[in-house]
C-alpha cells in the first residue's frame, strides 16, 4: 500500500480503535443462529422423507409428467379448442394419451393423469375441458412441488449452516477482543511508556521527512525503483508500482525529474507541455491516470505502529526496515531505525507496550464495564455459546450431519 493507506501509528492515532469492542456479537445472536440451524434441519429432513416416502424415482419421474402435461395444456389450448386446427387437435389428442400411459400405474398421483385425460376424451374440446383438466391434475401438482419443498429445504439448511458458521467465527473475534480487554485491564496505566513512545515517535518523524525529501528531490525513476524494491520486502507495506507508469519513467525523459514535478506536468495543457515532453499525451495517459498512486505515496509504511508490535515481531521488524531504509535516507535515520531492535531486548518491553496498549484502548465505558465485572460475566456467556453452536453444527451442519430419515428427531 502506499503511504495514505497505511494505517496511522503516531500515539494520537487510531490503533486504539481497533481494541473497542464490537457489541454486535450477543449471545442472543448465537442463540437465534443455533434454533434457525436446527429447525432447517428438521425441514429438511421432513421434506426429504416425504420424498423417499413416496419414491425419489416415482416423484421425480411424477413431476416430469405434470410439467410436460402442463406444457401440452398450454400450448394447445387455443388450436385444439372449438372448430379450430383439426390437426393440433389430433396431435394433442395422441400426445396426451401417450404421455398418460407414460407414467406407472402404481405412481402417486396416477390415477390425475387418467381423470384428465378423461376429461380431455372427447370430439370437440373447449377452454372449459382444459381447465376442468388443469384441476384434474392438481394431485400431481403436489407430488411435484415436493421437489421443490425438498430442493428449498436443502437450501435452507445450507444457508443457516453458513449462517452458524459466522456466527461461531464472531463469538470466536468477540472472545478474543473481550479477553484482550481483560488482559489490558490488568496494565499499568502508569508505566513510563515514553522509553517506548519517544524513539518511536522520533524514528517515525524522522523517516517521514526522510522520504517527503527523497520525494521531491530524486528522479521518480530512481523513486519508483526503490518502492519496486521495497514492495518485495514482506513486511514493508508497499504496494508496487503500476506496470504502465514504471514503464514510462524507465524509458521517457522526464523519468529523470522529481514527482512533484512530473504531476505538475500532467496538470499542463498539450500545447505547454509540448515544450518539456516530446509526447504530451503519453505523459497525461501515463502520469495523469496514476495521480493517487503518486501523490498517495509517502514514507508511512515504513514508520511503526503505536503501540509497538510484540518484542517477535518488532525484533523480524527492524532489520527490513533498515535495508529499506538505508536505500534512501541519511545516516541518523538507520540509525534511529536500527536502534528500536533493541527495545524489544528490555526486559520491561512487553510490560510497557501491554501498557501503551491498555491507554490507547481502554476507553472510560470499557473500563467501567470491567470494574462492575460485565465483561467476565459476557466471557461466560459467550464461551457457552461457542460450546452450543459448535456442538450444533457438528450433529446438524449440512455437511457433518447424521443421513435424514423419518426416524430422526432434532433436539434443539
Amino acid at each position: 500500500m502506499t503511504g495514505a493507506d497505511h494505517p496511522t501509528t503516531d500515539d494520537s492515532a487510531g490503533a486504539g480503535d481497533g481494541g473497542r469492542i464490537d457489541p454486535s456479537t450477543t449471545a442472543s445472536d448465537a442463540e437465534a443462529a443455533v434454533d434457525e440451524l436446527v429447525t432447517a434441519y428438521e425441514a429438511r429432513r421432513d421434506a426429504e422423507t416425504a420424498v423417499a416416502d413416496r419414491g425419489a424415482d416415482a416423484v421425480e419421474a411424477v413431476a416430469d409428467a405434470y410439467e410436460r402435461a402442463v406444457s401440452l395444456l398450454d400450448r394447445y389450448e387455443d388450436r385444439a379448442t372449438g372448430t379450430g386446427d383439426f390437426g393440433a387437435f389430433v396431435t394433442f389428442e395422441q400426445q396426451f394419451l401417450e404421455l398418460v400411459e407414460g407414467v406407472d400405474d402404481d405412481a402417486p398421483a396416477a390415477d390425475a393423469f387418467e381423470a384428465a385425460n378423461d376429461i380431455l376424451d372427447r370430439r370437440r374440446l373447449s377452454e372449459k375441458h382444459f381447465d376442468a383438466a388443469r384441476d384434474a391434475l392438481e394431485p400431481a401438482a403436489d407430488v411435484a412441488a415436493l421437489l421443490a419443498e425438498r430442493d428449498a429445504a436443502r437450501e435452507r439448511h445450507r444457508r443457516a449452516t453458513i449462517d452458524a458458521e459466522q456466527q461461531l467465527s464472531n463469538v470466536d473475534d468477540r472472545l478474543a477482543d473481550l479477553r484482550r480487554l481483560e488482559r489490558l485491564s490488568e496494565a499499568n496505566l502508569d508505566a513510563p511508556v515514553d522509553r517506548l513512545r519517544d524513539p518511536v515517535r522520533t524514528y517515525n518523524d524522522a523517516v517521514e521527512a526522510a522520504f517527503e525529501a527523497y520525494k521531491a528531490e530524486a528522479s521518480a525513476r530512481e523513486v519508483l525503483s526503490f518502492v519496486s524494491t521495497a514492495a518485495r520486502y514482506p513486511l514493508v507495506d508497499y504496494d508496487a508500482p503500476p506496470a504502465d507508469l514504471r514503464e514510462y519513467v524507465d524509458s521517457a525523459d522526464v523519468g529523470a525529474k522529481p514527482i512533484p514535478e512530473l504531476l505538475e506536468y500532467a496538470d499542463y495543457s498539450n500545447s505547454k507541455l509540448s515544450h518539456f515532453v516530446a509526447d504530451p499525451g503519453e505523459l497525461k495517459a501515463r502520469v495523469a491516470v496514476n495521480r493517487t498512486y503518486l501523490t498517495r505515496l509517502d514514507g508511512g509504511p515504513l514508520r511503526v505502529s503505536w503501540p509497538p508490535p510484540s518484542a517477535g515481531a518488532l525484533r523480524c521488524l527492524v532489520p527490513e526496515l533498515v535495508s529499506v531504509v538505508s536505500r534512501f535516507a541519511p545516516d541518523d535515520v538507520v540509525a534511529r531505525c536500527r536502534e528500536l531492535r533493541y527495545l524489544a531486548e528490555n526486559d520491561d518491553y512487553d510490560h510497557l507496550r501491554t501498557a501503551a496498549e491498555a491507554r490507547e484502548s481502554l476507553a472510560d465505558a470499557e473500563r467501567k464495564r470491567l470494574r462492575r465485572g460485565e465483561v467476565a460475566a459476557e466471557v461466560d456467556t459467550l464461551d457457552e455459546s461457542r460450546d452450543r453452536l459448535r456442538e450444533v453444527l457438528d450433529r446438524y451442519g449440512y455437511e457433518s450431519a447424521a443421513p435424514l430419515d423419518s426416524s430422526e428427531s432434532a433436539e434443539p
